[in-house]
């Protein structure tokens, strides 16, 4: 049912006439250029802090990870170097990421592969393990990797034989979505089956992966992310695409479809409603681009407009849609379940998008007053070779200390960090592992980022070359 001018209003002003939200993450309001601003550690590392956070990157001797004195770093896995436990090497390119509790202390993570085309373009892709692979000719996948409470780890596939898998989501049932970024079709970069799907990867169960299967129901386009509504049941999914940019979905179950493990796969192809987001204002006015909000707290009133073919064989989802139609967002990234919403990711946006420039946004849907409210924007960064700069966020999550952490895939410098329920940022982590040389720098992005479940570890990945970390230190609640 659409949302009407007059409930849009009435739950604007329940919601407050300010940026405050209740809840884990709380207000994370902020001017635009501050978050541009060094507002943690200066330049290099040196000097003291003169915000939130945990002061200073002390630089890293090894040259992987700078972080605060008092933290540490251990490398979990490493593309190339550390194995499966059937003897193959860890493959490349980690991404999205998440921690779940196993028995007797284990942690378990589940960790995309964003390895996309044919298997022979890459030198580590997801090995082909019996009776978890797709599309034997796809390089990309999951693996799980197993933490004991000892230190010793063990990794093996979850599924093999998808592509280009990017983000994802944890399910409240705790198994995994993996997300395919990518639309190509049987024939298409030597792809034998067609992909652009959501496969279900549960890391308590091995058995529960064999014979993979997309949940067509969710669609197939260049999907991102995905988080579950635990109360409705509805599974929210950004869209990382361009050309016209990508949309934000929502997924309604068919009626008396009860989730669990194991249940999409029952699903069928059609079942469900797929949805695309389209926003307006409180004066009614369409909002054609989530980029056209240029100051925290901005709140839409959002409808949710039926998809005509969600399997998308000769129109892309996000082009059967006219200009007036639904509302688009540059570089729909990485999406946290959290405080009856889903916080998702714009990941910035210049002359790519019709409204302001920015270097990122944060958005909160609000699934009870089905509204979006910007709640980080991260004004244009004219430095990204400096500490404190920041711009691209990908990868976010909710911290149990509060506020968020945030994954940076921009330009330059490549950061972990956090934005705080005062508003404020600060840095957390600094990519040190140089790609290029000592005149054209080169760092990865960071991804993957999650907390282990008894919130004393943060796990993030480099994606390139593939490297797993878990950090610890003396984590705090940050103001």
């Amino acid at each position: 049912m659409p949302l009407s001018r007059r409930d849009f209003t009435a739950r604007t002003v329940l919601a407050g006439a300010g940026v405050a939200l209740t809840g884990t993450v709380g207000a994370l309001a902020t001017a635009p250029g501050a978050l541009a601003a060094d507002d943690g550690a200066p330049q290099g590392g040196h000097g003291h802090s003169r915000g939130p956070g945990y002061g200073p990157l002390v630089p890293d001797p090894a040259g992987i990870l700078a972080l605060p004195a008092g933290f540490s770093y251990r490398v979990i896995t490493h593309s190339g170097v550390t194995k499966l436990d059937s003897g193959e090497l860890t493959p490349s390119n980690h991404d999205g990421t998440a921690a779940f509790e196993g028995h007797r202390g284990v942690t378990l993570l589940v960790n995309n592969h964003e390895l996309k085309g044919p298997r022979s373009g890459w030198a580590h892709p997801v090995p082909l393990t019996e009776g978890l692979v797709y599309d034997p000719a796809a390089a990309g996948g999951c693996t799980v990797v197993e933490v004991r409470r000892g230190g010793e780890v063990a990794e093996w596939v979850g599924v093999a034989g998808t592509s280009t898998n990017c983000a994802g989501g944890a399910t409240p049932w705790d198994t995994w979505l993996t997300c395919e970024e990518t639309e190509d079709l049987a024939g298409k970069n030597g792809m034998t089956k067609d992909h652009g799907y959501v496969f279900e990867v549960d890391p308590h169960d091995r058995r529960a992966n064999r014979a993979p299967k997309p949940v067509k129901a969710f669609g197939r386009y260049a999907h991102e992310a995905v988080v579950i509504d635990p109360r409705q049941g509805h599974a929210y999914l950004t869209e990382d695409a361009s050309g016209p940019n990508g949309l934000l979905y929502r997924w309604a179950p068919p009626s008396g479809f009860r989730h669990g493990r194991g249940k999409l796969r029952t699903l069928a192809d059609d079942a469900g409603v797929l949805a695309a987001a389209k926003c307006f204002d409180s004066s009614g006015r369409f909002v054609d681009d989530l980029s056209r909000a240029t100051k925290i707290g901005t709140t839409y009133g959002v409808d949710w407009v039926p998809v005509a073919d969600r399997d998308a064989r000769t129109v892309p989802v996000r082009k059967q849609f006219g200009a007036s139609a639904v509302t688009r967002g540059r570089k729909l990234e990485g999406m946290w379940w959290a405080d009856g919403g889903a916080y998702f990711v714009s990941s910035y946006a210049r002359e790519e998008s019709p409204g302001a420039a920015h270097d990122g946004q944060v958005w909160f849907y609000d699934a009870k007053r089905r509204t979006v409210r910007l709640m980080v924007l991260i004004g244009v960064n004219a430095d990204t070779t400096v500490d404190g700069g920041y711009d691209g966020p990908d990868n976010i999550t909710v911290s149990p200390y509060g506020g968020l952490i945030i994954a940076e895939d921009g330009s330059g410098l490549q950061h972990l960090f956090g934005a705080t329920e005062s508003g404020r940022t600060y840095p957390l982590a600094r990519n040190e592992m140089n790609l290029g040389t000592a005149e054209e720098p080169e760092y990865s992005e960071f991804t993957g980022v999650c907390f282990s479940p008894d919130e004393r570890t943060l796990f993030a990945n480099l994606q390139d070359p593939g490297i797993m970390l878990a950090i610890t230190g003396p984590w705090r609640r940050a103001h």
